[in-house]
């Protein structure tokens, strides 16, 4: 797409991803806020972290939908036991309200056949979930900001797209990038069971070379990379005033 964007107007800037531009930033001016930053609109229950510390490294299948997809209470069930059945431990973000169909007690039935293995918390610092050494994949969305944030990190996906842009971006993840495997819009028990342990296993090393992760000489160079893109664009705007 970019270089057919190029032949109209050649001087496009590439810029992000961004959350890592402004993470940097806050770890270079202020530690502490850097630590208590979030970019979420739900309160965050980070109690998950202490039990991620308690699990073996790659060990973990982190699950999320993001903020706006809806499961029914069959899909729910259907990852659930997927997911009790592949022998994985996992961390489950229910957010409130992600059911309609709650009154069935679904939610109940997850978290006690989810108590050997299982987390399942209401919203989680995805940012630090993912950059934490007990993940070793990814259920997701494929939503473009999940995406980019376990590219990131190095933590292979699977991938249950839900609408609009995350039908391409889960094609590009398993297709093209060859950073985990494509559920298409299939929500089964068996799919689920089989993809969870594969995705934290052959599929990890890909996503570890692909990851962007920077040290303190990478940092300092993005930053100096972003300050020079937007000094230039900056005195573009001046000249044409």
């Amino acid at each position: 797409m970019l270089s057919h964007m190029r032949t109209k107007s050649p001087k496009i800037y590439t810029l992000g991803p961004l959350h890592l531009h402004l993470r940097t930033r806050l770890f270079d001016s202020n530690r502490t806020l850097f630590d208590q930053s979030s970019n979420s609109f739900h309160e965050v229950d980070r109690s998950c972290l202490s039990w991620l510390d308690k699990q073996p490294k790659g060990s973990v299948v982190y699950v999320s939908f993001g903020s706006i997809a809806v499961l029914s209470s069959e899909q729910a069930f259907e990852f659930w036991l997927g997911l009790v059945n592949s022998g994985k431990r996992f961390l489950w973000v229910l957010r409130p309200g992600v059911m309609p169909d709650e009154g069935k007690n679904i939610t109940v039935e997850l978290i006690e056949g989810s108590k050997e293995r299982g987390c399942i918390v209401s919203w989680a610092p995805e940012e630090e979930v993912l950059g934490h050494g007990a993940i070793g994949g990814f259920l997701t969305h494929s939503g473009w900001n999940s995406t980019l944030e376990s590219v990131v990190e190095g933590v292979p996906m699977l991938c249950w797209p839900y609408f609009v842009d995350q039908q391409i971006n889960s094609r590009f993840v398993s297709t093209v990038w060859g950073l985990g495997l494509d559920m298409k819009d299939l929500c089964d028990t068996h799919i689920v069971e089989k993809m969870a342990p594969t995705i934290t296993s052959t599929q990890a090393e890909s996503a570890q070379k692909a990851s962007t992760t920077p040290t303190v000489q990478q940092r300092n160079a993005y930053v100096e990379s972003f300050n020079r893109e937007i000094m230039v664009i900056r005195n573009k705007m001046y000249v044409r005033n």
